[in-house]
């Protein structure tokens, strides 16, 4: 692994995500049931140990679909990922303001998701030009304007089948500002990448989410039969 200061998500083998994704879920199962926050076992990877940036998505069944039931994440490099992921799926679990804290009957209809993310690097471009600067299926975004900030994980676009532009001005939205905000030439945008693991069920297999391949498969297969109608 490459010398750096925070761990870079494409280094995070499939083995060390299935160990992250886990240990989402026992924080929360230990928080939800005996009110205790747990560090990281003694068999956590030694990667795991160094600083890293994260988001915890908690998703629950309803008839047949996982909704969202809370998304929390960090984007500075300022404790252990190991740490990081505990933290973040207790405030996914309990801080979301968008929905009511958990309860422990709720742990067998949920899938966690650990989304573990690059520092941000803010994008020199401005204006249309911001348009070229996007991969989807790959970056995830943060608008800046005066105390508005807003996030998107890589995963949303995909979900939602976003253009790059629809992607800008989502994330405006979420900074709570104009959608078209991101053309304004002093707003601060920056990406960010992140590699993605999640249940399959609760308590199943851990899998890594190609979100690229994913787009491909579904966002333009569902393009293709539009325009053939």
């Amino acid at each position: 692994m490459a010398v750096t200061e925070y761990i870079n998500p494409a280094e995070v083998s499939l083995e060390e995500g299935r160990f992250l994704v886990r240990l989402a879920r026992e924080a929360v199962e230990r928080y939800l049931r005996y009110g205790e926050v747990i560090r990281p076992p003694p068999n956590t990877p030694t990667k795991l140990l160094l600083k890293g940036m994260s988001f915890v998505t908690i998703r629950k069944l309803v008839v047949s679909n996982y909704e969202l039931r809370g998304c929390i994440g960090y984007l500075q490099p300022v404790e252990a990922l190991a740490t990081n992921v505990i933290n973040a799926a207790i405030a996914a679990a309990v801080e979301d303001p968008r929905f009511n804290p958990m309860g422990e009957d709720e742990l067998d209809d949920v899938i966690f998701e650990v989304s573990i993310l690059s520092v941000p690097k803010t994008l020199g471009s401005k204006g249309q030009e911001l348009l070229n600067e996007i991969a989807i299926g790959v970056d995830g975004l943060v608008i800046e304007y005066g105390i508005n900030k807003g996030v998107l994980l890589p995963e949303v676009p995909v979900e939602y089948c976003w253009d790059n532009e629809s992607f800008l001005s989502e994330t405006c939205l979420k900074a709570g500002l104009p959608p078209d905000c991101w053309l304004h030439p002093h707003i601060r945008v920056q990406k960010f990448t992140a590699s993605v693991f999640k249940e399959l069920r609760p308590y199943d297999e851990v899998v890594r989410i190609d979100l690229l391949e994913e787009y491909r498969r579904t966002c333009r297969r569902g393009s293709e039969l539009r325009s053939l109608r």
